[in-house]
């Protein structure tokens, strides 16, 4: 199999820098060893304006037989002939790939001790590859899955079908391809890379075992240009054999790079809701009584234990965590909507999911996170591969970034963002109020967020401290309400504020929850952009417990 990489140049840039990129010098003939044959590099041409570098590679389809190779699963798509007749040492394909990788390895990592300046420039380039199986068979092979490929990344791609025998043209067309990409700007460490991803893809069939590993290099390979690219999807999966498990994990892993890189920061900032280490367990209650029920007798309280029909009761004599009022009081409001549709807007790992499960009114309920880690965690923890087939039906979870618009998240008739806001960027703030109130404008949103008067009662919080490492800013009561008035103006809803957990007289409650609706869901009479302030009303105030012991800071943030 053979491959030519071309560039040009002049006097003051010669086009022989080349040699100097891949580590091989233009007036030499050089061979390497292979695992399946040898590979032998010179330059057909090698001047200032003019620089050709050619690659063949030699491969023994006798030691393929020998070493297992080039047949079964992930071998030749014609495996039961391969033992006879093949085409590893005729066409480019995985067998090529993984020699260049072994072959130009230095100048796939953009390293040249010589001219270090060299790798990060951008020069044109002309690579040519003279046969190269094009297999897509409900995928749309041939020339139109090469500029499917290639095009989107730069490339002027120039494909013709071989034909079975050009002297009997009515035999028609075979499957490999006569291939010619130029660029009038590219880092060769980067044609490099999209070679060595994209050659296996359109091969559609690998000569070794697709492992777990196979994955990392993929996204090494792809870093820069797969997760934008519109076929990640076609190009995962072909480059991975095909294998779901490992298509699905390398597709959650490049939309997270996707969205990471859309938001400029590192993965590990926007998937850090799981930490790596154990959860923490449970903490007490800030300000409640050790070992004591809610101080409630109302059947409709959400802290009753003697309530059957609310999920979230805790055990006679046993204290709530924040967490648990957090979510008892979501689920009290969404009971109030009349919601049955519901989306859990950075879902975490799941615990509203948990408790929405329970009640059979919420018939659709969508969880949203931009943490794999997250997802998998709260797949897990609800055991959605074991629950039976009508309840699993009642849940998806989805990979997405709420900054974003996104049509997932339209017709629900309620939303949940439950201590989100907080964790974004005060810049990124709007982004999200124009996602999810006015894309999605789902019938009724709510949001609960810290409350930071409350600080001052954690006694292990240093003054002036957040709650969480992540969050970029906690609200107090008034900056909580002018940020929730100036939203259901905007987007044409109500909002009713409420206190969750123990209501100091000083500081108020630690958490605080608005609840949203659109107007054509309020009662009548309700004007759009009202504010309503249940904080003294009974029904509010279900949650609300005496302080009588020192708080202490809540861990992790479940939700």
């Amino acid at each position: 199999m053979f491959m030519s990489i071309s560039t040009t140049g002049s006097a003051e840039s010669p086009a022989t820098d080349l040699g100097f990129l891949l580590h091989k010098h233009p007036g030499k003939v050089q061979r390497f060893t292979t695992s399946h044959g040898e590979a032998h590099v010179f330059y057909p041409e090698a001047g200032d304006e003019l620089c050709t570098a050619a690659l063949l590679l030699d491969v023994d389809p006798i030691a393929l037989v020998r070493k297992g190779r080039g047949k079964g699963r992930g071998g030749s798509p014609d495996f039961a002939l391969a033992q006879y007749v093949n085409d590893r040492p005729y066409a480019a394909s995985s067998l090529l790939a993984v020699a260049l990788r072994t072959v130009f390895r230095s100048a796939m990592k953009g390293v040249c001790q010589a001219r270090p300046e060299l790798p990060e420039l951008a020069r044109p380039l002309r690579i040519a590859l003279p046969a190269v199986p094009a297999n897509g068979v409900g995928e749309g092979g041939g020339p139109e899955m090469v500029a499917r490929l290639f095009e989107p990344m730069g490339w002027r791609v120039e494909a013709e079908a071989v034909p079975l025998d050009e002297a009997f043209p009515e035999w028609g067309e075979s499957r490999y391809v006569r291939i010619e990409l130029a660029a009038e700007s590219v880092r060769l460490s980067d044609a490099l890379h999209q070679l060595y991803v994209l050659l296996p893809v359109l091969d559609g069939a690998k000569h070794y075992w697709v492992a777990p590993d196979e994955v990392d290099k993929l996204l090494a390979a792809g870093e820069g240009w797969l997760a934008d690219h519109p076929e990640r999807a076609l190009i995962t999966r072909r480059y991975l054999s095909r294998r779901w498990s490992l298509t699905r994990a390398a597709m959650e892993r490049l939309e997270l790079a996707r969205l990471a890189e859309a938001d400029d920061r590192e993965v590990e900032e926007i998937d850090n809701a799981v930490a790596d280490e154990p959860d923490e367990p449970a903490q007490e209650i800030p300000g409640a009584p050790t070992g004591t029920a809610p101080a409630s007798d109302d059947p409709g309280n959400p802290g009753n234990p003697g309530n059957p029909a609310n999920p979230e009761a805790p055990a006679p004599g046993k204290q709530p965590s924040l967490a648990e009022q957090r979510r008892a009081a979501i689920l009290a409001a969404l009971r109030e909507t009349g919601a049955t549709k519901v989306a859990d807007l950075g879902c975490g790992q799941g615990e509203l999911i948990g408790a929405l499960l329970k009640d059979a009114r919420f018939t659709g309920i969508l969880g949203v996170d931009v943490s794999v880690r997250a997802l998998r965690v709260a797949a897990r923890k609800l055991r959605l591969e074991r629950l039976p087939e009508r309840q699993a039906a009642r849940v998806t979870l989805a990979q997405g970034a709420l900054t974003y618009t996104d049509a997932r998240l339209k017709g629900f008739d309620a939303a949940v963002l439950c201590e989100v806001i907080e964790h974004l960027d005060l810049p990124r703030l709007p982004a999200l109020e124009s996602a999810v109130f006015g894309s999605a404008r789902p019938g009724a949103v709510v949001v609960t967020t810290p409350n930071a008067e409350y600080n001052v009662r954690w006694e292990s919080l240093p003054a002036g401290a957040v709650r969480h490492a992540d969050h970029r800013f906690e609200w107090s009561r008034a900056e909580f309400r002018a940020w929730a008035e100036r939203v259901a103006s905007a987007y044409g809803y109500t909002v009713e504020l409420r206190p969750v957990g123990p209501q100091d007289p000083e500081v108020g409650p630690p958490t605080q929850l608005a609840l949203f609706r659109t107007a054509t869901d309020t009662a009548a009479g309700t004007t759009t952009g009202t504010t309503t302030d249940t904080a003294a009303a009974t029904t509010a105030d279900t949650d609300t417990i005496t302080a009588t012991t020192t708080p202490t800071p809540e861990g992790g943030e479940p939700r």
